[in-house]
């Protein structure tokens, strides 16, 4: 083998399409959106694709998709589809990132105060 025929581009869909096995969900039921934290729990294998292979290396540590996406070069529906392949296996775990903290209720904070000030 020679290398990929000249019309074929790094950024083109035909790569998107292989990458991906011609999906543009992941396999899993699982809901992934750009801020959801991904984290490796196992190491890459010789026999993972190269990108599979590259998202267990950056996610050593917790990344968002979005910032996957921007490491691997790769559109966020494409990585969304990656690390669903790698869910399934086992070798990533995913979560949503911490919510704001909800602010208690007006009424609360005023008798708080009202009572600190009786003090």
């Amino acid at each position: 083998m020679s290398g990929p025929p000249a019309d074929w581009e790094d950024g083109g869909p035909e790569r998107l399409y292989v990458i991906t096995g011609g999906r543009s969900e992941p396999s899993l039921e699982a809901h992934l959106d750009l801020v959801t934290l991904v984290v490796a729990t196992a190491p890459p294998r010789p026999e993972l694709q190269p990108e599979h292979a590259a998202i267990l290396r950056l996610c050593q540590a917790p990344l968002s998709l979005a910032e996957l996406s921007a490491y691997a070069g790769l559109p966020v529906s494409a990585v969304t589809v990656l690390v669903g392949d790698l869910l399934a296996a086992g070798r990533v775990r995913v979560r949503p990132p911490v919510p704001a903290a909800q602010l208690p209720d007006p009424a609360l904070i005023e008798a708080v105060i009202n009572g600190l000030q009786k003090l």
